[in-house]
C-alpha cells in the first residue's frame, strides 16, 4: 500500500504543477517535486490527479429497471417501480457490483447507497450488497431504505380523505433491522459504514424519523434522506404538518452536519437558511429530477446561503446511468439558464470541490477524505490527458467536467489500495460481470402497471391536470 506517484499534474490556487505525491500505509504522505520514492513508483506523467468524488445518492438495485420505466412524474412512476421490482439476493449482488464499477469509472471512491430492501430478507439485502461493494473495493456508504407508510400515503389527499393500507412492517420491526446491521456491518475502518435513511417525509413517520435519529446518535451513524423532490411532496408537507418539511425535520431533530438529504427541489428561503444553520447537505441529482419532471433545484441559491452541496446520480431506472461524470457537468451548467448572474455559476474547479470534499463534508468526514492534502487517506483517481475526449490540451479540469470524457480512468485507488491500473480494474473481472448482467436479463419495451392505473386519477386531480 506504499507508492509514489511521480510526475502528476494537480489543481493547486493559480491553476496546476507538476508534483511526485508519497502514499504510505493507505494515507497521503507527502505532496512535492521530486520528492524521494517510497515503494512502487506510478508514472503520472501526462495524467491529472484528482480525490476520489462522491456518488452521494443511488439505488443500486434500481439498476435492473433502467431503459425501461415509462415517462412519468415520481409518484406515479415509482407506483411502476413497486410493480416491476422483484428482486432476488443474486440480483442485488450483481447491481452492486454494476453501481460500484460504474462510479469508479466515472471518478467515484465513495458511493452512498439508498438501498432497496427485499421483504422479509432485509439483513440479507444488506449483507449482500456489503459482500458486492467489499469486493469491488470502493468505499460504500450503505443506507438501507426504510419506510413505514403505504405507497398511497406519499401523495396529497386534496379534497378526498384517502383510506391507505397498514404497512406490512411495524415501524419497532424496522428500527431493529437497522440496529440489526449496525451491528453486523458498520465497519467505516474497513469502507464499509451503515447509514439510517428514511426514505422522506412522504412515507415515513415522525416515529420513524425519531427512532433513526436515537440510533444516529448512540452509534455515530450519518443520516439520509430524499427531501422535497417533487411539486406533491411539497403539497403534502403542508397537509401533514401545516408546515414546510424542512421546518419539521428542524422540529423534531433530524438535521444537522451529519445529515445529507437528496435532491431538495422544491424549498423556500427561510428553508435554505435552516439548512445552512443546521449545516445539513443537500445532495443534488439533476439527471433524475429532469428525468421525471421533478424540477431544478435552486443550487446557485443554496451555494449563496453556504449550504453544502454535492452530487448523486440517483438510481439507475430515475437516471438510466451511473456516470458520475455527467451528472456532475449537468448539475453545473444546468443553473446557467436558470439564474442570470454568471457570477454565481459553477466552475468546473468549483464543481469537482463539490464532488469530492463536498460529498465529504455531507458524510461528516471532511477531515479523512475529500482532497489532496497531506495525513488524509489516499482516496484517489488518476485520469490520463491523452485520451482523446480530453484533447487538445487545454485546461484538464475543464476539458474533464465540460466535456465528455470516456474511458479516462487510468488509476484509481481507495484507502491506498489500488482497485484501477491501466484502466482495467484488478479487484473483480468486469467482463464476467457484463455477461451475468447480460445473461439474466432480456429485452423489453413496454409494460402496464395496474397500481399506475389506480392511482393516476388522484394524481392528477391533485396536481390540477
Amino acid at each position: 500500500m506504499n507508492f509514489t506517484i511521480q510526475d502528476v499534474l494537480i489543481a493547486v490556487e493559480d491553476g496546476y504543477a507538476t508534483v511526485d505525491v508519497q502514499v504510505v500505509d493507505g494515507k497521503i504522505a507527502a505532496i512535492a517535486p521530486n520528492i524521494e520514492l517510497i515503494g512502487t513508483a506510478i508514472d503520472g506523467k501526462n495524467k491529472l490527479l484528482l480525490p476520489g468524488f462522491f456518488n452521494a445518492h443511488t439505488h443500486s438495485s434500481e439498476m435492473w429497471q433502467r431503459g425501461i420505466m415509462s415517462v412519468l412524474p415520481l409518484e406515479l412512476w415509482l407506483a411502476e417501480l413497486y410493480d416491476f421490482a422483484p428482486l432476488d439476493p443474486e440480483q442485488v449482488y450483481l447491481s452492486a457490483l454494476g453501481t460500484a464499477v460504474e462510479t469508479l469509472f466515472s471518478g467515484g471512491t465513495s458511493v452512498v447507497d439508498h438501498l432497496v430492501l427485499i421483504p422479509g430478507q432485509e439483513l440479507e439485502t444488506i449483507a449482500t450488497a456489503v459482500r458486492a461493494y467489499r469486493e469491488v473495493g470502493i468505499r460504500a456508504f450503505i443506507a438501507p431504505l426504510i419506510q413505514d407508510e403505504s405507497i398511497t400515503a406519499g401523495m396529497p389527499s386534496g379534497e378526498s380523505t384517502p383510506i391507505h393500507e397498514p404497512y406490512f412492517r411495524s415501524t419497532a420491526a424496522t428500527l431493529e433491522i437497522i440496529e440489526e446491521a449496525v451491528r453486523q456491518f458498520h465497519r467505516p475502518e474497513e469502507g464499509v459504514n451503515i447509514l439510517v435513511a428514511p426514505t422522506g417525509i412522504q412515507l415515513c413517520t415522525d416515529a420513524l424519523f425519531a427512532g433513526c435519529s436515537e440510533l444516529s446518535d448512540r452509534y455515530h451513524l450519518c443520516r439520509h434522506s430524499h427531501l422535497l423532490e417533487t411539486k406533491a411532496q411539497e403539497k403534502l408537507a403542508l397537509e401533514k404538518y401545516g408546515c414546510t418539511a424542512v421546518a419539521h425535520l428542524q422540529r423534531i431533530g433530524y438535521l444537522g452536519d451529519r445529515t445529507s438529504l437528496a435532491h431538495c427541489v422544491w424549498l423556500t428561503d427561510a428553508d435554505i437558511a435552516i439548512l445552512a444553520e443546521t449545516q445539513s447537505t443537500v445532495v443534488h441529482n439533476p439527471l433524475s429530477n429532469l428525468r421525471l419532471g421533478s424540477g431544478i433545484a435552486p443550487i446557485l441559491k443554496y451555494r449563496q446561503a453556504g449550504v453544502n452541496v454535492t452530487f448523486g446520480c440517483d438510481g439507475a431506472s430515475s437516471n438510466d446511468s451511473q456516470d458520475l461524470l455527467e451528472a456532475i457537468k449537468i448539475g453545473s451548467i444546468l443553473h446557467n439558464v436558470t439564474d442570470l448572474d454568471y457570477q454565481y455559476w459553477i466552475t468546473p474547479q468549483q464543481a469537482v470541490e463539490m464532488a469530492s470534499l463536498g460529498g465529504a463534508k455531507g458524510l461528516n468526514i471532511a477531515d479523512k477524505l475529500g482532497s489532496l492534502s497531506v495525513g488524509k487517506q489516499a482516496d484517489l483517481v488518476l485520469y490520463d490527458l491523452t485520451n482523446l475526449s480530453l484533447l487538445p490540451r487545454t485546461d484538464p479540469i475543464g476539458l474533464l467536467v465540460l466535456g465528455r470524457p470516456t474511458n479516462v480512468v487510468a488509476s484509481a485507488w481507495v484507502n491506498g489500495k489500488q482497485i484501477i491500473s491501466n484502466g482495467q480494474f484488478t479487484t473483480i473481472n468486469v467482463d464476467e460481470l457484463r455477461q451475468e448482467l447480460f445473461n439474466r436479463s432480456q429485452w423489453e419495451t413496454s409494460r402496464k402497471s395496474q397500481t399506475v392505473a389506480q392511482i393516476e386519477p388522484h394524481y392528477r386531480t391533485v396536481m390540477g391536470l
